[in-house]
């Protein structure tokens, strides 16, 4: 048995390599307790503790790597479907789920069912998760992404932040920018909670616009602030711009306008002041199209279903305050506000 796995994985190699060396020029290895292969279709179907991998070493970023009970490889395009105890590895990227799709050439990718995906200080949970290979991703249905900051100069007890929508669009490699198209909730530990119809962020900044019911809420300043379009800059400008409908209170003091800004410093001042404010623009992508397991090959690979765990955001509750003059400009400086760092 054991002689018999060893050569049919040594044949299905040698014969994947040679496919895709002549697609890519990076070799293909495909080890299982069981492997069969059409010559006709150029098809190899594996099952039994499957292990594919796809690039050299002398190229480590570039590695593609596919755990799974089951898969079936078509040479022809590069697509892998796969089902069973999933570990899909790429570069600094591990994702698991019920059933995957992965293209070892263009390194487009499709998860389904209790995705898991971690990069970096990142985790990311949904029910289906789409990549097309070149620094985007597509999450959605019940979409939990949650930062762990280390502890630091800036945040000595560290941080979790987290942000959930029912979809969220996601380039890590650009400061960690997500964007919202639908709703959501961007929550701090540290710093309170960010909510809007639409949310657009640059994570490693900071740096966060809602539009649409954009609601802000720091419990460590005692602090509300909310309008139709709320721009907050934390890390660098320490403060947040409100246009429409704009109103922010502390404590019991309580200030409106068309135009605000919101001082996020040491002493938590709150000041009113005409500004420009960007508007939210979310640009359209072309999400790649990928075929679904049961479409990508004549056999969909059947497997028993594992659940994956995930966790619940926490809400803040807000607090209450009074109402101050509609067009005054008001400072405000508790004495005992804690401090606090922006979002």
């Amino acid at each position: 048995m054991a002689l018999k796995k060893i050569c049919a994985a040594c044949l299905t190699a040698m014969l994947i390599s040679s496919a895709a060396m002549a697609a890519d020029e990076a070799p293909s290895e495909l080890e299982a307790d069981s492997v069969e292969y059409n010559a006709a279709t150029k098809k190899a179907t594996a099952t039994g503790q499957v292990f594919v991998k796809h690039g050299t070493d002398e190229k480590p970023d570039a590695i593609s790597e596919l755990n799974a009970d089951a898969v079936e490889y078509d040479m022809n395009t590069g697509l892998v479907a796969a089902a069973g105890n999933i570990l899909l590895k790429h570069g600094a990227t591990r994702a698991t789920g019920l059933h995957a799709m992965f293209n070892v050439i263009t390194k487009q990718a499709h998860l389904i069912g209790n995705v898991i995906v971690v990069r970096d200080d990142m985790r990311i949970t949904c029910n289906a998760l789409t990549s097309n290979g070149q620094g985007y991703m597509v999450a959605d249905g019940n979409v939990i992404a949650t930062q762990t900051v280390a502890p630091g100069e800036k945040y000595p007890n560290g941080d979790t932040r987290t942000f959930t929508s029912e979809r969220i669009d996601y380039f890590p490699d650009d400061k960690k920018h997500f964007i919202i198209p639908t709703g959501g909730v961007a929550k701090s530990e540290v710093d309170g909670t960010f909510t809007a119809d639409q949310m657009e962020g640059w994570i490693d900044d900071e740096h966060y616009i809602g539009r649409g019911n954009a609601h802000l809420v720091s419990p460590a300043r005692n602090m509300e602030a909310g309008g139709d379009q709320v721009d907050y800059l934390g890390k660098e400008a320490g403060k947040a711009v409100l246009s429409g409908n704009a109103w922010a209170y502390q404590d019991n003091n309580r200030i409106r306008g068309n135009r605000l800004t919101v001082y996020l410093a040491d002493d938590g001042s709150l000041k009113a002041e005409e500004v420009t404010t960007p508007k939210l623009d979310v640009p359209k992508f072309d999400i790649p199209t990928l075929p679904t397991v049961d479409e990508a090959f004549d056999k969909p690979v059947a497997t028993d279903d594992k659940p994956a765990n995930v966790e619940d955001a926490a809400q803040i509750d807000k607090p209450a305050a009074d109402e101050k003059s509609a067009d005054e400009t008001v400072t405000i400086n508790p004495a005992d506000e804690a401090t606090s760092n922006e979002h």
